[in-house]
């Protein structure tokens, strides 16, 4: 079973902004969120992650895969 760190993306605790409330619904931000969330199985990702009892809690995979194709739509590889 994978041990995956919180989604703290809705929490205003140390940053007074809530990111959820920053994307507006028709922005391709708000689309991306919505389809990795809701329509893309990423049970395939929990296979490689066998650190339920043993090592550090992984970012979970919809969270790095929002910024890898956010950083792609807007033009951020290395080079």
């Amino acid at each position: 079973m994978a041990n995956y760190k919180p989604d703290l993306s809705c929490q205003n605790k140390f940053i007074p902004i809530n990111f959820a409330e920053q994307i507006l619904p028709g922005t391709f931000e708000y689309e991306l969120c919505y389809i990795v969330e809701n329509k893309l199985d990423l049970s395939g990702f929990d296979a490689w992650y066998n650190n339920d009892k043993t090592g550090a809690a992984a970012y979970p995979p919809s969270v790095m895969l929002k910024i890898i194709l956010l950083g792609y739509a807007h033009g951020f590889v290395k080079t």
